[in-house]
């Protein structure tokens, strides 16, 4: 091997490997890999209203990141917005009478599911549904509501 193809293979190895360190380090700012490294499993609930929840947003306990929103799609029976869930195996304890709620972070931040857990000893399984859910509050008709009140005062 001449000295110029010497010079050009340890480029282009040196090219591929920086390129495999940022995809390393991606995955690891971004928490994609630690839910590849840890497992996950999944999780449903349905609410009359999301808001603007979009998809990857954080599922927390109290505070703490323990899943994301992966799927919301419109069920044609109910017309209720069914949330699927990716839970990581790490938080397999979550008790089957946790609730969920949409929060907001801050006055107009982005929305998250908030999971409240419940006392039960069962825990939530692979598959299972969160019976219990809390819509997203919409300030446009909360602001509608004070401004526009429609309640009729007694005489």
């Amino acid at each position: 091997m001449s000295a110029k193809n010497s010079i050009e293979f340890m480029a282009g190895l040196f090219l591929l490997l920086g390129i495999a360190a940022l995809v390393v380090l991606a995955m690891a700012a971004t928490d994609a890999g630690s839910s590849l490294r840890s497992g996950s499993y999944n999780l449903s609930a349905r609410f009359t209203n999301i808001g603007d929840l979009k998809l990857r947003a954080p599922v927390t306990i109290g505070g703490v990141t323990v899943g994301s929103v992966e799927n919301i799609e419109l069920d044609p029976v109910s017309f209720e917005a069914l949330v699927s869930l990716k839970i990581n195996k790490d938080f397999s304890e979550i008790p089957d009478d946790t609730s969920a709620s949409i929060l907001t972070s801050g006055i107009l931040g982005d929305q998250y599911i908030g999971l409240e857990p419940g006392g039960s000893l069962d825990s939530l399984q692979e598959g299972d549904e969160i019976l219990i859910t809390q819509p997203a509050l919409v300030i446009e008709q909360l602001i509608g509501k004070y401004l526009f009140n429609t309640g009729k005062e007694e005489e």
